[in-house]
């Protein structure tokens, strides 16, 4: 997930008069999460861990985390929905225990590996929710196995880009400000660094401790190479408007009013892009609104899945 630039925005809603956070995770909640972790070698050797958490007989659910980030993202989200669903939340390849290649790091590498785990699992077909780089890998998961897609939930998500893209004039749009803190990282990555400290001000601002560290931890031992590499193959300058009509899964746009990644045309892209989308804003909320209200967020997804 991209967090710098969302920081600030998380920061003033936690502070507004009035507001006040979620309850939070526990240390004891947030091991039991982690305790469920396995993992599988996809066929081509791919190592790739995820979490199978729920009732074996209840609908799939796939939970797809963000950039640097991991299948933890979802914990805070998890207890309100596994006894309804089951849930197959996973590491992306280059995240979490996942294996972490030099290459390769495009958003159909991302999916293709997803209908590989869910084949190993022998799941034909299940509802995706993908949160910012992993509503892109959701996107494309959705419009390569449309048969496999039975509802789709994008959360702060985009229809154009993340990173800069192309303008009509062939003129390209400024860089944000995060990523020339990736292209200088060099390993060892240290997690307690200023840049990384940074880079997870949003959770830092969010989450206790103990979760914000595990995530340093964790984003510290991706390779210097495999950062630039996920954002040079997954976000930078991708246009996602032409594949959005192969989406034929109904699906569902959450969005943060305080989201200043997930910008207004990228917004309206996505809406026109996926025919007979539903759209559902929360005002005062941002980039990671299931980590801010994680009840409010659970109970837009399972009314809207149960429509199903």
């Amino acid at each position: 997930m991209i967090r710098r630039a969302a920081a600030a925005a998380a920061l003033c809603w936690l502070t507004a008069a009035g507001a006040s956070p979620a309850p939070r995770i526990t240390l004891a909640a947030l091991d039991a999460f982690e305790s469920h972790k396995t993992s599988v070698v996809l066929p081509g050797g791919l190592r790739l861990a995820y979490l199978d958490i729920g009732p074996r007989d209840a609908p799939p659910l796939l939970l797809i985390h963000g950039y640097t980030d991991s299948s933890r993202d979802w914990a805070p989200l998890a207890p309100l929905l596994q006894e309804r669903y089951r849930l197959i939340i996973v590491d992306l390849r280059g995240h979490g225990a996942s294996d972490k290649p030099p290459c390769c790091y495009s958003r159909f590498d991302f999916a293709y590996d997803l209908k590989l785990l869910l084949d190993s699992l022998h799941v034909s077909s299940c509802d995706v929710a993908g949160h910012s780089l992993g509503s892109i890998v959701a996107q494309a998961f959705a419009e390569e196995w449309p048969e496999r897609t039975r509802r789709l939930i994008l959360i702060s998500s985009t229809g154009t880009s993340f990173a800069p893209l192309t303008d009509d004039s062939g003129a390209g749009t400024a860089a944000p400000g995060w990523m020339s803190g990736v292209a200088a990282l060099r390993d060892p990555i240290d997690p307690d660094s200023t840049f990384m400290r940074e880079w997870w001000h949003e959770s830092l601002s969010i989450n206790p401790e103990f979760f914000s560290s595990r995530q340093r931890r964790d984003a510290a031992a991706i390779p210097a190479v495999v950062w630039r590499a996920i954002l040079d193959q997954g976000l930078l300058g991708i246009d996602l408007r032409p594949m959005l009509p192969r989406v034929r899964a109904p699906t569902l746009l959450i969005w943060g009013g305080r989201d200043t990644l997930a910008t207004a045309p990228g917004r309206l892209a996505l809406q026109q892009g996926i025919h007979g989308s539903q759209v559902r804003n929360f005002p005062e909320l941002g980039h990671d609104l299931f980590w801010q209200d994680p009840r409010a967020v659970a109970d837009t997804i399972i009314r809207f899945l149960d429509k199903g």
